[in-house]
C-alpha cells in the first residue's frame, strides 16, 4: 500500500493512531478556545500518536518574510514543541492556507496549502480542508479563488504586516460566508458527502478521506472498508476525532 498511497507532498508513515482536528479559527473566537487548545496540545501524545490539523486553525494566518500574526504565536509554539514528541503535519484552509516556508523552515512541521496524502492508523490517508469543493454560496466561492490566486497572494505579501492586518480585519466580515443556519450547514454537509463518495470511488488506494470546512462533525463508510471524516470544528464544544486501525472516534474536549 504504502508506494500507491505515498505522495510527493509527504512522504512517510505518521503513526498508529491520528488526531485528527480542524477549523479552530484562532483570533475570531473566545480566549477559552485557545487556552483549550493549548491544554490539548500538552496532552495530545497521552491521545495518540501523531496529529493532523486540517486547516482553519487560525481565522487568519500570513507569513510574510519576516514576520507572523501575532495572534498566533503561542499556538505555533505550542506546536513546535509538540513536534519534538509526536509528529505533526497541518494543511491550509480557507482562512490560513499562506503559511509558506514558516511552519517547515521555522517550525520543523510538514505543511500544505492544499492537501496532504500519509499513511497513519494503517490506512492511506488523504487530508483536505474542504473549501472549493462543493460551494453553491456566491461570496464563498469568490473567496476560494481569491485564496489561490498566486498573484493576489504576492501582492499582499508586500503590504506592511499592520496594514494587512487592519486590511483583513475591515474586509474579512463582508467576505466571510459566517452563516449558523441548520438547513444550509446541512446542505453543505451534504454536498460535501457526494463530493467525498465520488473521490474515494476515483481513488481506490486511499482508505480515508479526511475533510473540514463545514463545522459539522460527521464519519460515514462509503465504500466498503473506506470512510470519510469530518472532525467538526474545534472553535465548536473542542471537537476532535482520533483514528486507530479499526475505529474512528469523534469526541470532544472540555472548553471554558
Amino acid at each position: 500500500m504504502a508506494g500507491e498511497c505515498l505522495s510527493p507532498y509527504l512522504r512517510v508513515v505518521l503513526g498508529h493512531q491520528l488526531v485528527v482536528l480542524s477549523d479552530a479559527h484562532l483570533g475570531a473566537v473566545p480566549d477559552a478556545v485557545e487556552t483549550a487548545l493549548l491544554d490539548f496540545l500538552h496532552q495530545a501524545p497521552a491521545l495518540g500518536d501523531c496529529l493532523l490539523i486540517n486547516g482553519d486553525l487560525f481565522d487568519f494566518w500570513f507569513a510574510w518574510r519576516s514576520a507572523v500574526p501575532r495572534t498566533g504565536v503561542r499556538v505555533a509554539g505550542a506546536l513546535a514543541q509538540l513536534r519534538r514528541r509526536i509528529p505533526v503535519v497541518l494543511t491550509g484552509g480557507n482562512h490560513d492556507r499562506w503559511g509558506g516556508t514558516f511552519w517547515e523552515r521555522d517550525m520543523g512541521i510538514p505543511f500544505h496549502p492544499s492537501h496532504l496524502r500519509f499513511e497513519a492508523a494503517g490506512r492511506c490517508i488523504e487530508a483536505r480542508h474542504g473549501d472549493g469543493l462543493a460551494e453553491q454560496h456566491r461570496g464563498a466561492r469568490l473567496i476560494h479563488r481569491l485564496t489561490r490566486s498566486k498573484p493576489l497572494v504576492a501582492a499582499f505579501g508586500l503590504l506592511h504586516p499592520d496594514l494587512g492586518m487592519a486590511l483583513i480585519r475591515t474586509l474579512s466580515p463582508r467576505l466571510a460566508d459566517t452563516t449558523r443556519h441548520e438547513a444550509v450547514l446541512e446542505a453543505a454537509m451534504s454536498r460535501q458527502e457526494s463530493w467525498a463518495t465520488t473521490r474515494l470511488a476515483a481513488d481506490p488506494p486511499v482508505d480515508l478521506l479526511i475533510l473540514g470546512h463545514t463545522h459539522r462533525a460527521r464519519c460515514a463508510e462509503l465504500h466498503p472498508g473506506r470512510f470519510w471524516l469530518n472532525p467538526g470544528a474545534w472553535m465548536d464544544a473542542g471537537q476532535y476525532a482520533v483514528v486507530t486501525p479499526s475505529r474512528i472516534d469523534l469526541l470532544h474536549f472540555p472548553i471554558g
